[in-house]
């Protein structure tokens, strides 16, 4: 069964270092994707700048408010599936989803 999971920037959480200004730039790839259920799933997320691990992962259903998945950029939040994991650290980040289910379909 293929689904259609959507693979958009929400935000991004902004970093703050004494004397810099806040100019990073924070790129997503795919923007949207096409996988089916039991697929590994990858998504990546690129800093201008390094951010050292201060990047976080949220999942966001129609009408609901976004749900905190990973933070750190690899620390998995209490209660959600060990399915999705997180990795990276300066500027390179990858969200990836190891065997997706039908409910994973969402914004990330």
């Amino acid at each position: 069964m293929d689904m259609r999971v959507p693979a958009q920037l929400l935000g991004l959480v902004l970093l703050w270092l004494p004397g810099a200004r806040c100019e990073i730039q924070m790129t997503q790839s795919p923007s949207a994707l096409s996988a089916s259920v039991g697929d590994r799933v990858t998504i990546s997320c690129r800093a201008s700048q390094n951010i050292y691990s201060g990047l976080a992962w949220y999942q966001q259903k129609p009408g609901k408010a976004p749900k905190l998945l990973i933070y750190a950029a690899s620390s998995l939040q209490s209660g959600i599936p060990s399915r999705f994991s997180g990795s990276g650290s300066g500027t390179e980040f990858t969200l990836t989803i190891s065997s997706l289910q039908p409910e994973d379909s969402a914004t990330y």
